[in-house]
């Protein structure tokens, strides 16, 4: 309960403040290329129940049909706007709505596509016992995915072998411990992160 009450309140102040940014960051998307302002992308969430995730658009309209994973900083399915939007994770504010409306958290395993959930252990889907959130522990060891992925020569199988489970296994470590105050901390550590 603590701990949706600080997701509500915190989402809600954040929406206020980034009100402005939201708008120009909307704006410049709009401008750079045809599309929506918004990628909406359906992903598993609590107890293995569907929603819609949020994100600002970064690639061209119907990118998503020529693979889920996003290969390299400079993938070609990715708008120039969208290059600078993902590298300073910006195209991720939309998902404090998320937060706000309860399908998410601030904190919790990132949420992942039907596609890689059906690949899960017995044990491997004990994450989906608490709400995925827009940052982890997990997210922070590999913020460069993209660069990790595109020196492989198959960075589908790559991502299912090598990156998944060791997410999973960082996130099921974080389940067993959880708290208000660690989760602050991982808040923390994500901004370091990004400012690096």
């Amino acid at each position: 309960m603590i701990k949706r009450i600080f997701d509500f309140v915190f989402s809600l102040v954040v929406l206020l403040l980034i009100f402005p940014v939201l708008i120009l960051v909307s704006f410049l998307i709009i401008m750079n290329s045809k599309g929506g302002v918004f990628y909406k992308q359906i992903r598993v969430g609590r107890y293995s129940k569907d929603f819609k995730i949020l994100k600002f658009r970064t690639m061209h309209v119907n990118a998503d049909k020529m693979g889920l994973l996003t290969v390299g900083g400079r993938d070609s399915r990715i708008t120039k706007i969208g290059y600078y939007l993902r590298k300073y994770k910006l195209d991720e504010l939309p998902q404090l709505i998320n937060v706000f409306i309860g399908n998410m958290s601030f904190v919790g395993p990132r949420p992942e596509v039907r596609k890689y959930v059906k690949l899960y252990s017995d044990e491997q889907v004990k994450v989906l016992n608490v709400k995925p959130g827009i940052t982890d522990l997990a997210s922070i060891e590999f913020r460069n995915e993209n660069e990790l992925l595109s020196n492989q020569k198959d960075p589908n199988q790559y991502y299912i072998d090598v990156i998944m489970p060791h997410k999973l296994k960082i996130n099921l470590k974080y389940i067993e411990n959880r708290n208000l105050v660690k989760d602050v901390g991982v808040i923390v550590k994500t901004f370091k992160a990004i400012l690096k």
